[in-house]
Parts: structure tokens; sequence; C-alpha cells
């Protein structure tokens, strides 16, 4: 049994490594494609997320066998939606990538809960602080992401993180709001230390977007900044 695991397909293009912590999520964002290859209703994966259980020697293996690489936290559920509150196993987690020499990197859209971390995530080499950034408009993030942090909570925590040292960096996918996420990019340059920049799918209104002009238009903006970035296959065959 591994608990760590290389991505296939898309998620391999944001790391080499993962693991999952809990099995479902309740920030209920529309666009998640996760219930859909876990044979699930949207519905049954957003109600009653559990934590993971994982074995002790098991995930003890994994750790030893992955020392001095980086893991990402999480591809098919957020670390810190509200049941890690209380649970605080992401933490645990955490914890142990730092004793066995691993660099977690977190791309979360739990605002404030995640900040409770960035003192440990601070005291460990290569640590990265993400966040998923899909709006700045509050009513649009409440209506596609009812159980996740404001847009401006995130954006918060990626400034608390940089200004502790993290290196930190932005997931803009999907782009559901071409123009949005453009602003998104421009509000955050000052504390985004990277960018990585994907297409909206597994939605037919995704094909009303423009995207070889957003692709240009991102790359412009991106370059104008002078931050490293990374556009995803599916967007970047637009070019």
């Amino acid at each position: 049994m591994s608990y760590i695991y290389q991505p296939r397909g898309k998620a391999f293009e944001y790391c080499e490594l993962a693991l999952n912590i809990y099995n479902g999520c309740s920030h209920g964002c529309r666009y998640c494609y996760v219930p859909a290859i876990r044979y699930q209703t949207r519905e049954k994966f957003q109600a009653s997320p559990q934590t993971r259980v994982l074995n002790e020697r098991a995930l003890t293996k994994d750790l030893e066998a992955n020392r001095g690489r980086s893991v990402l936290m999480c591809f098919t559920c957020d670390p810190y939606q509200p049941i890690d509150v209380d649970l605080k196993v992401t933490r645990q987690i955490i914890e142990k990538f730092s004793q066995t020499g691993i660099s977690p990197i977190i791309l979360t859209k739990g605002g404030k809960r995640s900040m409770r971390d960035l003192d440990l995530l601070a005291r460990i080499p290569g640590a990265k602080y993400g966040a998923t950034l899909t709006f700045i408009n509050p009513e649009d993030s409440i209506l596609w992401e009812p159980g996740a942090a404001l847009p401006q909570e995130r954006m918060d925590a990626l400034k608390q993180a940089h200004e502790l040292g993290i290196h930190t960096w932005a997931s803009l996918e999907p782009v559901i709001d071409s123009a949005q996420s453009l602003q998104l990019i421009r509000e955050t340059k000052d504390f985004v230390d990277e960018y990585k920049v994907g297409r909206w799918n597994h939605d037919r209104a995704a094909e009303k977007i423009d995207w070889r002009s957003f692709l240009q238009e991102a790359i412009s903006e991106l370059k104008r900044i002078g931050k490293p970035y990374y556009i995803k296959r599916d967007l970047a065959k637009y070019a």
C-alpha cells in the first residue's frame, strides 16, 4: 500500500508526487472533476468528507522512500476544508514531512484556515504555499465555490505566506471568467512568486471562452510582471 503516489495526466503537470488526506471535500465547487472519476454523485462527495485512514507503518515507509522530494497536498480534496479545523490532520502530515526531509507543496482554497500552519511551512526548506484563484468577485465565488474561502481571504493568506518567506504560487485553474483571471494576476503580483494557468474543462460552457485570446493576454501579463509561470498543456495548445 502506498499513499504518496505519482499523479497521471493533467495532475502530473502540477507536481510529480501527491498525498490525499481526505476522502471528499465540502467546498462544494461546481466545477470539481473528482466526483466523476470516483464514480460518486457530487452531493455524496461533498456532503460528508472523511479523514483517510493512513496505516502508520505504510505511511512511514512512503515518507522514507521519498525523502528529499516534494509532495503536493492535495489533488482530490482540499487540505484545509472545514473538517481540518478541528482534526488538524494536515498539520500532522506537514510535521511528518518535515521530520523526513520532504518539502510540502500546499494547494488550497481554505484561506484563513490554512494560516494556522504557515509558521510550520516557513521552517521547512523548499515548502510552497499555493491557492486556487478563480474569481475576484465574491458573489461569483459564492455561486461556484460555496464552501471555500472568499477570494480576498485566499489572497490574504498568500500575502501572509509571502511575508513569512514561503514560496507562494497561484493556480489559475479553472479559468471560468477570463477577465477576472487576468485581474487576479494583476492583484497578486506583489506576493505571488509563481503562476500556473489552466483552462476550464468538463463543461460545455468552457467552449464559449476565446482561449487563444485569453492565452495571449495571460502570457503578456505574466511576462510584464516578470514572474515564472507554467501554462498547462490543455491551454497551451491554443498558442
